[in-house]
């Protein structure tokens, strides 16, 4: 079980590739969201049950029309809100695997009937990975494998242009009350014009069609002539390709860095609102620029380690302590 966000339901199929690998022969159902599904329904072996939340408590009963009847030798409960609490009566299963009680969110311990071990101080894709040991499965090689279709990897390929590098920007973040994690329109620009200069490269700016991304977007694209337009373009499965094809993604914490994550592109992470070592792309650490620490110590007095894990930094100024020179080095390690 684990509904949304991209970013989540990327590092749950790691732990779902951990298990197939772990027992090929057994029988996966995963409850996922409507839009992560256009992402990950067609990954071959697993049943797909698709909580479309659009629908409000309609959507519960589908979910329990889809599970009734049926028993599962364990359900691993990897999403705690009170709407998806909802759903975890309707899992017959002797065995209900939700998280240690500091993260059981809503009251989740209640659905449950056994929790993982506590793993702060680890990254989520870790703490949604102790699940699978919770039931037994070994450690294996990292993998995603999501697939994507030849006519996306062909709409991914007419971007690419001979001798030149093909970076992937995408600025904003999800669109959340009081989410300061998106880095100004000017540092972006900058950036992009310092790839035109500095290694003619093509730059796709992506996203989705939300005022805030239509306005970066557009701001972007018009004061860079190597940046195409493609925000709101996309599906979820382009956008993949268009990740895979790229030589280095660029965004601030959100499901991009994550997706890039999957297809193993260099990612460019740009945090200072939230804790890269928690949510930060997970194979780019060395290519992230955090600035978390400096936003602990300015806005909120602390440090780090006296920090809730994961806490998140409420200061709208705080990703303006993210440099241009700390991203062109970057840049330069990459491309150079």
């Amino acid at each position: 079980m684990r509904l949304s966000a991209i970013g989540d339901t990327c590092h749950a199929l790691a732990v779902v590739r951990n298990l197939m690998d772990n027992w090929p022969d057994a029988s996966i159902t995963w409850v996922i969201g409507k839009t992560e599904a256009t992402l990950l329904s067609d990954v071959a072996g697993v049943e797909f049950i698709i909580f479309d939340k659009s629908k409000g408590l309609a959507a519960v009963h589908d979910v329990r029309r889809s599970l009734r009847g049926r028993r599962f030798d364990a359900a691993l409960c990897m999403h705690a809100s009170a709407r998806v609490n909802l759903l975890y009566p309707f899992i017959r299963s002797d065995l209900k695997i939700g998280f240690d009680r500091n993260r059981a969110r809503d009251f989740q311990w209640l659905f449950t009937n056994r929790q993982v071990e506590a793993t702060d101080g680890k990254h989520v894709l870790e703490a949604m990975m102790s699940f699978a040991r919770a039931i037994g499965a070994e450690e294996t090689p990292l993998r995603w494998d999501i697939p994507v279709a030849d006519s996306d990897i062909a709409f991914a390929a007419e971007f690419r242009e001979s001798g030149k590098p093909l970076i992937v920007i995408s600025p904003c973040s999800s669109q959340r009350s009081r989410n300061f994690r998106n880095w100004s329109k000017q540092n972006f620009i900058s950036i992009v014009n310092y790839l035109a200069e500095q290694y003619d490269a093509t730059v796709l700016v992506t996203g989705g069609s939300s005022e805030i991304e239509d306005d970066y977007a557009k701001a972007i694209c018009a004061a860079c002539s190597n940046a195409k337009d493609l925000h709101g373009k996309t599906s979820l499965k382009q956008l993949l390709a268009l990740l895979d094809a790229a030589d280095v993604v660029i965004c601030p914490d959100s499901g991009p860095a994550h997706m890039a994550t999957t297809v193993d592109t260099p990612v460019i992470g740009l945090y200072a609102t939230s804790n890269p070592a928690r949510t930060g792309p997970y194979l780019s650490q060395q290519h992230t620029v955090n600035r978390y620490p400096q936003a602990a110590r300015q806005f909120l007095h602390k440090s780090v380690e006296q920090l809730a894990w994961g806490q998140r930094i409420r200061a709208p100024e705080a990703m303006d302590l993210i440099k241009f020179d700390e991203v062109t080095q970057k840049l330069d390690q990459l491309l150079r």
